[in-house]
């Protein structure tokens, strides 16, 4: 079985993660994305009473596709969600015997080498890039290509400002109905 995983914070999740997603699944030939929402992400502040709201959404915005899954795996350690740790976790459980594809987004990219074990994580993973904005730098000794998708400008961040802007209307139904992101 080909798999993918797709970590990330997603608070919110919108339209931009779903695509690249899509994306992925028809360009690679994937069987499986497996959408991993972090619990305590070790490089951001983020409130973590948002967690199980986040995997929520998560699951709401990938039910229609069938070969779409969302994994709790971060949500139950109830700590920091170190990718390394994860990718383990995974390649264990699918007895995978080549690197673990993943999802990322150049904006996480650029601070993989500050990332727990990097080194390691370098081993294990083919990073699947996907441009936000433009250019990107190069990373040695990473396997990754860039995808060839074109740039969906949405912001997670803007989104959080603006929820009733998602695009994924169960997801901003659910951010209405449990008065998520209320400045």
């Amino acid at each position: 079985m080909s798999i993918c995983i797709f970590p990330g914070t997603f608070n919110p999740i919108h339209y931009a993660h779903v695509k690249m997603a899509e994306f992925a699944l028809e360009y690679y030939q994937f069987d499986k994305i497996i959408f991993i929402p972090s619990y305590i992400p070790p490089h951001k502040s983020l409130n973590k009473d948002l967690a199980g709201h986040r995997l929520n959404m998560v699951k709401l915005a990938v039910s229609s596709n069938p070969k779409f899954e969302v994994s709790d795996i971060e949500y139950k350690s109830e700590g920091k969600s170190y990718t390394l740790i994860t990718v383990n976790r995974i390649i264990e459980e699918y007895g995978l015997k080549k690197r673990l594809n993943f999802i990322i987004g150049t904006d996480a990219f650029e601070k993989i080498d500050s990332w727990y074990k990097a080194d390691e994580l370098k081993e294990k993973v083919h990073f699947i890039v996907f441009p936000r904005g433009n250019g990107h730098s190069i990373k040695s000794g990473f396997d990754y290509e860039i995808a060839p998708m074109q740039f969906i400008n949405i912001s997670s961040t803007e989104l959080r400002k603006n929820p009733n802007s998602s695009t994924i209307e169960k997801v901003k139904e659910y951010i209405n109905k449990n008065g998520l992101y209320n400045n």
